[in-house]
């Protein structure tokens, strides 16, 4: 009957669990809704346009076509092989899953499924988180991290509905990868140590992060063997893992033959090659007699060490194994990108982290990891050295480079957990225990620190929720202002694309900054430039020296791109402070980077400052970006303390009100002045 019992409630905890899960699950997807909620189902930002606009493709044409689609809309004169030049996991998955709903005779447009697709695979990686933390120590502290998974902002940020870029699938990827990583390393299965290395190919296949398993689990490997951790389940999955891991990453186009000729996965296969000569030793250690194992040792293992040496800077030196990438070092030296790639640097998703991001991403977890890290070295154990390791590289990384707190929200999440957990057992035992020995005092003690760790979690859920729905869920192609008559719509960027569809010739060449790109090229149908891809620095340069110049300098460089028109956005109307002439110095520096003739104190006044205003410098009043922004700017009057041109987002009255354009035609000016459109004239016309 005790049997019987046992039985029935252990059959009921999973059940509970299975329910708590699901509903952490339609937490996950629930939260991410905002933006749809507030706005409408929309693609957010704007490297998700051309992933839209290639999933479109994909489903339409087939995978074969897709991997071997030549994109002549973009990147004009020279094009874009797409195949060759993306991470094709994203758009693979929406596929599938758009195809399987389909199948199900559950309709959902394209859109709608890359829309919904990254709240949907933050649902899976909680569940993952789950089963994560369960490894670390167990059930509740695997809800407890699924839960922290689900709200975390950090994880939001590029998870809500419309976020449909490489990260709504690879974070998931990433964590299902270590989880399986782990269990490979216990069991020492090769079944799982395979299934660790296909994960690692979804991975690799959906976002450049990717190197950060393959770095990763290496130091693992290493560290265990350093800290007397070694075992042949270790060996097995290390092995196995690597192999195949690397064999199928070498079959995605874009990644090619990086995995065994990039310096970034030289680590991987000197642990590969570290792992066989301890086999060997070993193997040797139970053949052979004590003194000609450590004269074997000596020899071989001083040769080998050499040799491996040797032949990668051998290697090195012949050029097949290529040099550290730009961003790689950019994450050892956060002034490299600045110094060395502006174009990198000009990303603001690429800017060192501060703490103010770090509370705001992290809130109490800020302040939770310290104390997981320290539960998890009390009784450490293979998930918990793997998760400090993971912490320890995350937050180093996430300091560098705001993007990578994606990286660190997972671990924050699992150590945030078992630190949580620890704490919470600790307290109901001693409330327990208390109330056994009816010691009222400690009894109300251990209930208040209960009652306060309640009230984080509490706040950490108001605040994640708070920052989903104001900081998280605005797309930038449709922005939203509060004013003390309600809220305001700007609808500028939608209806200057959509103006650019019906008013311009099917074959017409778009030129803007990059950034615009994406948006342009899938939104108006129109031939761009350049874009977001952001592949040969050379003809960002061109499009961005353009700007810089005056428009006599400029026109030459237009012509000879086979411009018809210049887009240029401008916020000096409504106070859109993302726009062009904010970003005007990274054109500058980048441009005259490539080309020369183009110096950025030129831009200055004379007090040394950037600005628009009576005292700006000829250079700057004279540049392409200056005049196609102002002009008929000192017409309008944006505060009725100031004459017209007062810019409400430098704070001043512009210098020049009386621009005459020389080579351009403006055709198009939106409700809020927010985008620009101009016509480039006929040759015989200027």
């Amino acid at each position: 009957m005790v049997k019987d019992d046992g039985i029935a409630s252990e059959t009921s905890m999973k059940a509970l669990n299975i329910v708590i899960l699901a509903s952490i699950f339609i937490l996950a997807f629930g939260v991410r809704l905002f933006a749809v909620i507030r706005y409408e189902s929309v693609i957010h930002e704007f490297d998700p346009y051309f992933n839209y606009r290639a999933t479109i493709y994909l489903i339409e044409n087939g995978f074969e076509k897709f991997q071997n689609w030549f994109d002549d809309r973009t990147w004009y004169p020279i094009g874009r092989i797409v195949g060759g030049t993306l991470f094709p996991g994203l758009m693979t998955t929406a596929a599938i899953l758009f195809k399987v709903l389909n199948y199900f005779h559950i309709f959902i447009s394209i859109r709608d499924t890359c829309v919904f697709l990254a709240p949907f695979m933050a649902g899976l990686t909680a569940i993952t988180a789950y089963f994560f933390g369960k490894d670390m120590r167990d059930d509740r502290t695997g809800l407890l991290a699924a839960l922290l998974m689900a709200l975390v902002p950090a994880y939001i940020s590029r998870s809500v509905a419309g976020s449909y870029d490489n990260e709504a699938v690879s974070i998931f990827a990433l964590l299902f990868a270590y989880l399986l990583w782990i269990k490979a390393v216990r069991h020492g299965s090769v079944l799982l140590a395979a299934l660790t290395a296909a994960a690692y190919f979804y991975m690799a296949a959906s976002w450049g992060a990717y190197v950060f398993i393959i770095n990763l689990v290496p130091l693992y490997t290493l560290v265990s063997v350093l800290v007397g951790r070694y075992s042949v389940r270790l060996h097995v999955a290390y092995t196995t893992f690597y192999v195949l891991g690397i064999v199928m990453t070498m079959q995605i186009p874009f990644i090619n033959y990086q995995p065994i000729q990039s310096a970034e996965h030289l680590a991987a296969a000197g642990i590969f090659v570290f792992m066989q000569g301890i086999g060997v030793l070993r193997y040797l250690s139970s053949r052979l007699p004590e003194h000609d194992l450590r004269r074997v040792f000596r020899n071989v293992g001083l040769t080998a060490v050499i040799g491996f040496f040797a032949v990668t800077v051998a290697l090195e030196l012949s050029g097949f194994v290529t040099p550290w990438s730009g961003r790689f070092k950019s994450f050892l030296d956060p002034t490299y990108a600045k110094a060395h790639i502006p174009i990198i640097a000009s990303v603001s998703e690429h800017q060192p982290t501060t703490w103010g991001s770090f509370f705001f991403d992290l809130h109490i977890l800020a302040f939770l990891v310290p104390a997981g890290v320290y539960f998890a070295l009390d009784g450490l154990t293979d998930t918990n050295l793997f998760v400090l390791l993971y912490g320890v590289c995350a937050v180093y990384f996430s300091g560098v480079m705001i993007r990578m707190m994606l990286i660190l929200a997972p671990v924050s999440c699992l150590l945030g957990a078992l630190a949580l957990s620890r704490v919470l057992d600790s307290l109901t035992t001693a409330v327990r225990s208390r109330i056994n020995a009816k010691d009222v005092k400690a009894v109300v003690g251990a209930a208040a620190a209960l009652v306060f760790l309640v009230g984080l979690l509490v706040s950490f859920t108001r605040h994640s929720v708070w920052a989903t729905s104001e900081a998280y869920s605005s797309p930038s192609v449709v922005l939203m202002a509060n004013t003390p008559t309600g809220r305001v719509v700007f609808d500028d960027f939608r209806e200057a694309y959509s103006w650019l569809d019906h008013n311009t010739a099917e074959d017409a060449k778009v030129m803007s900054w990059w950034d615009y790109g994406y948006q342009l090229a899938q939104m108006s149908n129109r031939t761009t430039i350049v874009d977001n891809n952001t592949w040969n620095n050379t003809h960002i340069a061109m499009v961005g020296r353009a700007f810089a110049q005056n428009e006599d300098d400029a026109i030459v460089t237009i012509r000879l791109l086979d411009v018809d028109y210049v887009l240029v956005v401008f916020g000096g109307l409504v106070g859109y402070s993302s726009d062009d002439i904010n970003k005007f110095l990274w054109m500058v520096r980048i441009g005259g980077g490539e080309f020369g003739g183009v110096h950025e104190q030129d831009y200055f006044n004379s007090r040394g400052q950037y600005t628009v205003d009576k005292s700006v410098s000829k250079t700057m009043r004279d540049s392409l970006m200056y005049r196609l922004c102002f002009h008929r700017f000192g017409e309008v009057v944006t505060d009725r303390r100031f004459p017209g041109g007062f810019d409400r987002v430098r704070n001043v009255e512009i210098g020049d009100k009386d621009i005459k354009l020389k080579h351009f035609e403006e055709v198009f000016t939106s409700q809020h002045w927010m985008v620009r459109i101009y016509k480039v004239k006929l040759e015989n016309n200027w």
